[in-house]
Parts: C-alpha cells; sequence; structure tokens
C-alpha cells in the first residue's frame, strides 16, 4: 500500500534500468506519479501494469531537443505540474583522450551534457510559473575529481556540474532548487552493456592494463541501485535540499584527498598567480 505523501510528479529520464528505474519505482510506490522516459517504452510495460495511470511513460531520446521539449510539455499536461526533475539518461564511454574519436566525443556530450540541458530548459518554464520545483542532475563522483580511461565522460560531468551550479543560483529566487547527486561505483550498467568503447591503441597496452588493476581494486564493492532510492527521497524531501551529494561511502574520502592537493599546489604556486597579475 502506498504511503501517504504529498502527491509529487516526477519526471525522469532513462527509467528502463539502474538508479532511473529504482527512483521511478520508489515514487511510485509511496503514491507519487511518474513521468517516465526511455528509449524502449516497452522496458515499462510491468510498472504501467502494476502501477495504472500513475505512471506515463515516454519515448525519448534525450538528444533531440524538440523530442524533451514535447516530452516534459506531454508531462505536464497529463499531471498538471512537476515537482522533481530527474536528468539521469546517460552513458559512460571508456578510452584513453588520445582514442576517443570525434564522434565518439560529440555522442557522449550530447547525451550527458546536452540531454540534461533540453530537459531542464524545457522544464523550467513550468517550475517557475508554479513557483517551486527540485532539478536533480545525476552527475558522478568523476564529475569533481578524474580518471585515466573515462576522462570524455569526466568531461561530460564536468560540464554538467558548472551549468548545474550557475543554475542554481539563476533559479533560487523563483523557489527551484538544484541538486548534483555524486554516485561513486554502483551496480548498475552504467559499465556494461550501456557503455561505450573507443578502440585501444597498442601504444597504451602496458597503461591500460595498469588502469584495469585499478579500477578493480577502486570498484570491488559497488553500490546497490536499489537501496540509493532511500537517498533520494531523502533528498527531494528535504526543505534545504543539497547542491551536491554524495551517493556511497567512498567518494568523500576521494574528494577530500583531491581538493587537499588542489589546494596545496594553488598555494605552493601563489606567488607565481600573484605575478601574473603584474
Amino acid at each position: 500500500m502506498a504511503e501517504e505523501n504529498n502527491g509529487k510528479v516526477w519526471f525522469i529520464t532513462g527509467t528502463s534500468r539502474g538508479f532511473g528505474r529504482a527512483w521511478a519505482e520508489a515514487a511510485l510506490e509511496r503514491g507519487d506519479r511518474v513521468a517516465a522516459t526511455a528509449r524502449d517504452v516497452a522496458s515499462l510495460d510491468d510498472l504501467v501494469e502494476k502501477y495504472g495511470d500513475r505512471l506515463f511513460a515516454v519515448q525519448l531520446d534525450v538528444t533531440d531537443r524538440e523530442a524533451d521539449f514535447a516530452a516534459v510539455r506531454a508531462a505536464h499536461e497529463r499531471f498538471g505540474r512537476l515537482d522533481v526533475v530527474v536528468n539521469n539518461a546517460g552513458y559512460g564511454h571508456f578510452g584513453f583522450i588520445e582514442e576517443v574519436t570525434e564522434d565518439e566525443a560529440r555522442a557522449q556530450l550530447e547525451t550527458n551534457v546536452f540531454g540534461a540541458l533540453w530537459v531542464t530548459q524545457a522544464a523550467l518554464p513550468f517550475l517557475r510559473a508554479q513557483g517551486s520545483g527540485h532539478i536533480i542532475q545525476v552527475s558522478s563522483i568523476g564529475g569533481i575529481t578524474a580518471f585515466p580511461l573515462v576522462g570524455i565522460y569526466n568531461a561530460s560531468k564536468w560540464a554538467l556540474e558548472g551549468f548545474s551550479q550557475a543554475l542554481a543560483q539563476e533559479v533560487a529566487s523563483f523557489g527551484i532548487h538544484v541538486t548534483l547527486v555524486e554516485p561513486a561505483a554502483f551496480a548498475t550498467d552504467w559499465a556494461g552493456s550501456s557503455s561505450k568503447h573507443s578502440a585501444e591503441s597498442p601504444d597504451y597496452a602496458d597503461v591500460h592494463r595498469a588502469v584495469a588493476e585499478s579500477r578493480k581494486q577502486r570498484n570491488s564493492t559497488p553500490g546497490d541501485a536499489e537501496a540509493s532510492a532511500a537517498a533520494i527521497l531523502k533528498v527531494v524531501e528535504a526543505e534545504e535540499p543539497p547542491l551536491r551529494v554524495f551517493f556511497g561511502s567512498g567518494p568523500l574520502a576521494l574528494a577530500k584527498a583531491d581538493y587537499a592537493e588542489r589546494i596545496a599546489t594553488w598555494e605552493e604556486w601563489q606567488p607565481v598567480a600573484e605575478l601574473a597579475q603584474g
């Protein structure tokens, strides 16, 4: 039985699996309504059967700007409002920077950056008009630090982080919140069949082996996407939600080490910075 709640309306991209699927189910289970998008809406048939008209299944490729605006508009027409907009659709691209082709780089940015940008732009007029709303951008620990082999993915998430931090300041006076969710490794399909891979250069063979071993150790205990649903509900129910929040126990230590190193380097080189000022 659905729990008592304030009846939020969600718009979630990439709901066929992973975080999108888990969060859509959690919202529906507590009685909320969800517009769920997927490239293949047949993947949502079981949810439609279980939750009926509280689930609005929408076929969507987020790289299609016109389709993004149409999907958001259709969701608003269906439910009358939008409370939580989740930009979850995305994938990981694996390849060293020298190995990534132009088409691969553009495809990564089209989905992970522009897809989120278009959906955000489509939702904002509705959120401004109602004077409330919460935009959830699914970023990554790779959105604040960077790792070899996923440099172009890091670039996409750093871009998402940048425009979202600016956005949060731009829309605060309209009663709209923005949160960047920064997960560690989770047991989703991000590194599986949904990922893309550049052709490996033999010149990097030794580096590939070393990076593979490092990734194996770093991601030895991935998080549970189903368990993350409880965390996202805490975030959307917060009176003052955070601009950034990690999901998983590992990212905080990585972030502390990375930022400590950055600050130490900036301080060491401050005399040069001041020299540049003239």
